[in-house]
């Protein structure tokens, strides 16, 4: 326990510290930050550049081609169909009958849910949750909720404080905002917690889904080997680089706000590397893929399902994504579907961490 309190502090620390030691370097009013609720919009960010956004799209082909070659080749063989262990459970229909229900009451402006229209989200997405376990369940027979109801509860207290750093971060680039209501502080905070708290749930209950399947365990158990060279020297280069990324967030806002998904997973890896635990960089070392996979396809399943069900909603998020929004898909322009892909490996990291203490 004394570990786990040692290793979210530092990463607690760097993650609140760091980007406000850079505004106050930089002389910038420290107040607009820290304003609560965040509704001033005081950042100008910079236009689409084609050269910008060709370099960020070459990249991510060639980092992601590989292995979404070698996961459809996988998912279309044969061999990698599988019989579900079980039947859908009631609670999975009872959570697709609500999902359909609060969907469509999300999308309609019927006057007499006005007073509810807002507060759509989170029942979609426990919705979501009870579908996403009733599949793991009628694949494997065993689901998160079922069989682990400790962790499974843990997960949304967890997930709450979890999404509000990623809000906090976002205020030193304001990339996204959110628009269709206004609270008070106390309604903003406890209406928004309550919703950062299916984030956890959804996602590693996908990822739980998505690692019970064949085709993943065929296609990425045995990959190519990954191993960073002079593993210490290396570890402590990047906590390095991350930490000082994450002082410059508020500086640069334009050309570091992709280290707001990036530089937590590397700070806590680093981290765990650094104390003698292990991650999910030492499967890399024997070629074991599917954790990364597992984790980051479900985030880009949830992702879909986010950026959908905000786009008619009535309060929503809106996006404002330096040099690359274009060809937006509902509301995130198409190269920032690829922020989800660290994001799942950080929501898979705390749930590993969790894990170890449940």
């Amino acid at each position: 326990m004394r570990r786990i309190i040692f290793k979210f502090s530092i990463l607690t620390g760097m993650l609140l510290g760091l980007p406000l030691l850079g505004i106050i370097l930089a002389g910038y009013p420290i107040h607009r930050y820290l304003e609560f609720p965040p509704e001033s919009r005081y950042i100008s960010h910079a236009p689409f550049s084609w050269f910008v956004f060709s370099a960020y799209l070459l990249f991510i082909i060639a980092v992601t081609l590989p292995l979404i070659k070698r996961g459809v080749s996988s998912f279309r063989r044969r061999n990698t169909r599988q019989r579900a262990h079980g039947v859908f459970p009631w609670w999975g229909w009872l959570g697709f009958i609500t999902g359909v229900a609060t969907w469509t009451l999300a999308w309609t402006r019927f006057p007499w849910f006005v007073r509810f229209q807002p507060h759509t989200f989170t029942p979609l997405w426990i919705s979501f949750i009870l579908v996403i376990n009733a599949l793991c369940h009628r694949q494997t027979g065993r689901c998160m909720m079922i069989n682990r109801t400790g962790f499974f509860l843990l997960l949304f207290p967890v997930s709450a404080g979890f999404w509000w750093f990623f809000e906090y971060l976002n205020r030193f680039v304001q990339n996204w905002h959110y628009a269709g209501v206004h609270y008070s502080s106390f309604e903003y905070f406890l209406y928004a917690t309550i919703s950062f708290s299916t984030v956890l749930p959804a996602v590693l209950g996908t990822r739980e889904w998505i690692a019970g399947t064949r085709w993943l365990r065929d296609a990425f158990e045995n990959f190519f080997p990954f191993q960073l060279p002079y593993p210490k020297r290396s570890y402590w280069a990047v906590l390095v680089l991350s930490g000082a990324g994450l002082t410059g967030i508020g500086i640069w806002p334009n050309h570091l706000f992709s280290l707001l998904w990036i530089s937590p997973l590397l700070i806590i890896v680093s981290i765990q590397h650094l104390l003698g635990e292990r991650n999910f960089l030492s499967d890399l070392v024997n070629g074991d893929w599917r954790f990364v996979i597992s984790s980051a396809v479900a985030a880009i399943i949830c992702g879909v399902f986010w950026e959908m069900w905000n786009f008619f909603s009535l309060a929503r998020w809106e996006y404002s994504v330096p040099f690359v929004h274009r060809y937006q898909i509902f509301e995130m322009p198409l190269l920032g579907y690829a922020g989800y892909l660290p994001f799942g490996l950080e929501c898979g990291v705390i749930g590993k961490i969790l894990e170890r203490r449940i």
